[in-house]
């Protein structure tokens, strides 16, 4: 059977919007927790007919008109409408690229900072680089090593953080947003395919179809050697490459995570 991205995307929404966050009024039982196929119609000012066809996967390509009144009517942000216009264009069937290289440069660079874990991830969150501090943090930080995989099924890694719910589900929204349409990519299967199986968590994120790109933020660990850490990320997209995306840690000037950040260097190169 075909791929239905757009069509998924749209029915998973509308079950996120209850008929009161648009004004309408909420009578009798319902079959469906959010809207109906006719009440997104109605409010987006196209026949329900044509919906159901986009649903279906019958109508692949709606106006951006279309679109703009279905992203209003489902109370999608900026990135979640970036990827429902994503999802109506064309797109080659050609077989998934080989893994890219990364660029000396760029192992040259994190490898150069002494104080700075870091680390380089391809848009499936496979390592593909890091430094010797950012391997001190956690040895899920590793080459080789899928971090969503290791986020939802390694018990180390759950208690290594203290924000994991928060991680877990901003690392699916970050994997949709990175792969875009191309759910037929056969890394993206096989990774989607396992967790779904393993972890109820992800199957439940996975199906609502939140979108949010990798932005920075603060990283919330127990370390079992120098207690919490608290490290700002930075994310930056490496050019001339796939989209491997370049990630940076670093602690609060003078603060307690500083001056663990500081020891945890320390024991990472006395036992080096």
């Amino acid at each position: 059977m075909e791929s239905n991205p757009l069509g998924e995307f749209l029915r998973a929404r509308r079950e996120l919007v209850r008929p009161e966050d648009v004004g309408l009024r909420r009578v009798g039982l319902r079959r469906v927790p959010g809207l109906r196929r006719e009440e997104v119609a109605m409010l987006a000012g196209i026949s329900s007919d044509y919906y159901l066809r986009l649903e279906q996967g019958r109508d692949r390509h709606p106006s951006v008109q279309v679109l703009d009144a279905l992203a209003e009517v489902l109370q999608l942000d900026a990135d979640a409408t970036a990827y429902l216009v994503e999802l109506t264009r064309e797109r080659s069937r050609a077989q998934a690229e080989p893994q890219p290289e990364v660029p000396k440069s760029v192992r040259q660079l994190i490898d150069g900072w002494p104080n700075n874990p870091a680390y380089l991830q391809n848009k499936f969150s496979d390592v593909l680089a890091v430094n010797e501090l950012a391997a001190a943090l956690s040895p899920n930080y590793a080459v080789g090593v899928n971090l969503l995989r290791a986020v939802f099924l390694d018990p180390d890694e759950q208690a290594l953080r203290r924000d994991w719910e928060e991680t877990a589900t901003e690392g699916v929204a970050s994997l949709r947003s990175h792969v875009g349409p191309d759910v037929e990519d056969p890394r993206l299967v096989e990774l989607v395919g396992e967790l779904s199986v393993r972890s109820e968590l992800f199957r439940r994120l996975w199906a609502q179809y939140a979108v949010r790109p990798k932005r920075g933020r603060v990283s919330r660990l127990q370390h079992p050697l120098v207690g919490e850490l608290d490290l700002q990320s930075n994310k930056f997209v490496v050019s001339g490459t796939d989209d491997l995306i370049l990630v940076v840690f670093h602690a609060e000037p003078a603060s307690r995570s500083a001056e663990a950040l500081s020891l945890l260097g320390s024991l990472a190169t006395s036992s080096g």
